[in-house]
């Protein structure tokens, strides 16, 4: 028996991982369970496993004190100076009981609360292993779905991929890879769960990490995203060295940086452009590919009037309103937009306080995968 339970222990050691003192502890938990249970013992007990011969011995343990109140679990200071003088009262005296057949019984029994207890041991590595990986992105095997959720297979744990985190259109199939990004992860009775998603933006921002060398090396860094999965998204970014061009760094030669991206997330825009700490600049830039006339910012209301020319209104409000709402997404400010024509009849444009000097080339601020996108 004792060369079956080494062997036994040092193959669930090496295939899943787990220590060999915490299948220990397993098992000699399991004995005295079998042993309370089996023999219809309240006493307190220990169990020694020796792995060298394959023993099993069990203890009842005692407390040693002046006047007994319960023999199962006391024993009076006389009667344990008669097995050794020296114990002294807060002692505990060992003494053996270990039943005849004791072995067989316990073997039966032991074994459903030992494979529990691995199992909650494979579970606790599973779960240390994927917490840490929480706000990553991972490439997973569509494996099933059901009226909830697609389940996709990233490793050692199926992670459930909900509806409200799965992009609206995209198609699904089984055994086809995708890429999700770890939103949470948690214990439960059943394991760990895993939650994936599709829209969240921290996607858009793992999948320019791993594109963008700048940005992984943090010459470049991603300022704001504004997404709306499936249709448009917006990123803003800043480069710490002047010399560098941050959303060239983004775009690639002829786009093919931010076409990869574009590619996995199955069609999805994305504009990229140039972060500002002043207002005027970032919210001019963020309305991108529309061209800006004029900002003007009211910092009490942290809003925003912005003036383009008439012919592209709707080009800088975009289709049901898209490319301002992500602009003040992206910024964080309130955006107005007024035609040219209506903002000189309201008299608030040319405005004297205003500072904004139009760009020549606003309209080239995006690199033009899709065309205009005026109604």
């Amino acid at each position: 028996m004792s060369s079956e339970l080494l062997d036994a222990l040092t193959a669930l050691e090496e295939q899943k991982g787990i220590s060999r003192d915490v299948l220990i502890e397993a098992i000699e938990a399991a004995l005295v369970t079998a042993y309370k249970r089996n023999f219809n013992q309240a006493q307190n007990v220990r169990v020694d496993l020796n792995l060298q011969t394959g023993s099993m011995v069990v203890y009842s343990r005692k407390d040693v004190v002046e006047e007994v109140e319960d023999d199962r679990l006391e024993i009076a200071l006389e009667d344990a100076k008669f097995i050794n003088a020296a114990y002294e009262i807060g002692d505990v005296v060992e003494e053996e009981v270990t039943p005849r057949n004791f072995g067989r019984i316990a073997a039966q029994t032991a074994k459903q609360v030992v494979t529990q207890r691995v199992r909650e041991a494979e579970r606790g590595l599973i779960y240390e292993e994927y917490v840490d990986r929480e706000d990553d992105i991972v490439t997973g095997v569509i494996e099933r779905q059901d009226a909830r959720n697609i389940y996709v297979s990233i490793g050692k744990v199926e992670a459930a991929l909900p509806v409200n985190e799965q992009i609206q259109g995209e198609v699904y199939k089984p055994t086809s890879r995708i890429r999700v990004y770890i939103t949470k992860v948690e214990r439960t009775t059943r394991g760990p769960q895993v939650i994936v998603s599709r829209t969240h933006p921290g996607l858009l921002r793992r999948l320019f990490e791993m594109e963008v060398p700048e940005i992984y090396d943090g010459t470049v860094e991603i300022k704001s995203i504004a997404r709306e999965a499936g249709d448009r998204s917006k990123i803003s970014v800043y480069a710490h060295n002047e010399e560098v061009d941050p959303v060239g760094s983004c775009v690639g030669a002829k786009g093919a940086r931010v076409q990869t991206i574009v590619n996995e997330l199955n069609g999805e825009k994305i504009d990229i452009v140039e972060w500002s700490e002043d207002p005027v600049v970032f919210v001019a830039n963020a309305l991108s590919p529309s061209k800006v006339l004029d900002v003007q910012v009211n910092e009490e209301e942290k809003s925003t009037t912005v003036v383009v020319p008439d012919y592209q209104l709707s080009l800088a409000i975009g289709k049901r309103g898209q490319n301002a709402r992500l602009a003040a997404k992206l910024t964080g400010w309130k955006i107005d937009i007024k035609s040219e024509t209506d903002a000189r009849e309201l008299g608030i444009y040319p405005s004297e306080t205003s500072t904004f000097v139009p760009r020549e080339d606003a309209e080239e601020v995006k690199f033009d995968l899709y065309g205009d996108d005026e109604e």
